[in-house]
């Protein structure tokens, strides 16, 4: 067996062929390594999934080594550069690039389903006015499976699509929702005549204006942000959302599942770190005091400044 590894258990002297898939060898594999019959057989221990993979996927490519990020074999740089955010959830879920047509039915479809029932609406009030906004989205999106219990036919690819355009488009207006909540202002519903992420933007910021009119800056800059978010192969909210579905449990409760893992200060939270460091600096010219507090082991952390897989 020529692609294989020979391990010998110097318990027993004895030696097992192991077959090599990828670079990978199947945890179940081990078993057979035993001291005797009725013994379990090896395991392998990996708690933080350092050195393993739970699948293989051919959505992500990262080596952090090189600073590479690919979403389908398409360069980061490029998609950031010439793709919307909406284009680049196309690649990542259908494996290419929409052609103009597709694009088109794409949008349309994630747009006509960016409004939420008014009892959601009404649930979100259930909220007290300081609720962190996480906890309110976690919370928010779980809700939905009680609104729409035709998601849990997974097996039916139509209803499948159809929980893509309703998750897709209603997040943002949730998202949206939980922040107005919190500042106590009235939620402002989608606008159909604006893009994804102007839309995002408008129902965050819209005042008493008759139409929100977006900054083209900051709408480009946000959607390259979600871009970028987009998928980082076998994180810990990816994870968890793949084991929640594991047990067939419809797309809304596994996503709530995957944003709950985010919501912790060593995944998505510590973006909610990077702010509440910024406003513990203060200003420009304590940056320096700063950072030498932090790397003489005086201060905390220093937040932000790369993602662990990032080492370029």
């Amino acid at each position: 067996m020529p692609d294989s590894l020979t391990i010998k258990d110097n318990r027993t002297g004895k030696e097992y062929a192991v077959p090599i898939t990828n670079g990978t060898i199947k945890a179940m594999d081990l078993r057979q390594v035993k001291v005797s019959d009725d013994d379990f057989g090896m395991m392998s221990y990996d708690p933080a999934f350092m050195n393993t993979a739970s699948c293989q996927s051919k959505i992500t490519f990262i080596d952090g080594d090189k600073g590479i990020l690919r979403y389908r074999g398409y360069p980061i740089e490029q998609l950031a550069e010439k793709c919307t955010y909406l284009e680049v959830a196309y690649l990542v879920i259908h494996g290419e690039l929409p052609t103009k047509s597709q694009l088109a039915d794409w949008v349309y479809n994630i747009t006509h389903h960016t409004m939420i029932h008014e009892n959601i609406k009404k649930f979100m009030d259930g909220f007290n006015y300081d609720a962190h906004p996480m906890g309110m989205l976690v919370s928010t999106i779980a809700a939905l499976s009680t609104f729409y219990p035709d998601s849990k036919n997974i097996m039916d690819a139509a209803t499948r699509k159809l929980q893509i355009y309703r998750l897709i488009g209603k997040v943002p207006t949730i998202a949206a929702y939980a922040y107005r909540h919190h500042l106590g202002l009235p939620y402002v519903y989608p606008d159909n005549d604006l893009s994804y992420t102007g839309n995002f933007l408008g129902m965050l910021n819209k005042m008493t204006e008759p139409k929100y009119k977006v900054n083209p800056v900051l709408e480009r800059a946000l959607d390259v942000l979600f871009i970028l978010h987009a998928d980082h192969e076998q994180n810990c909210s990816a994870n968890v959302m793949r084991s929640v579905g594991s047990s067939q449990a419809d797309p809304y409760v596994s996503t709530a599942g995957a944003a709950a893992a985010l919501y912790g200060p060593l995944h998505g939270g510590a973006n909610e770190q990077v702010l509440r460091m910024l406003r513990e600096i203060g200003s420009k010219d304590r940056v320096p005091e700063f950072v030498k507090k932090v790397k003489s082991g005086e201060g905390g952390k220093l937040m932000g400044f790369g993602h662990r897989i990032y080492k370029n």
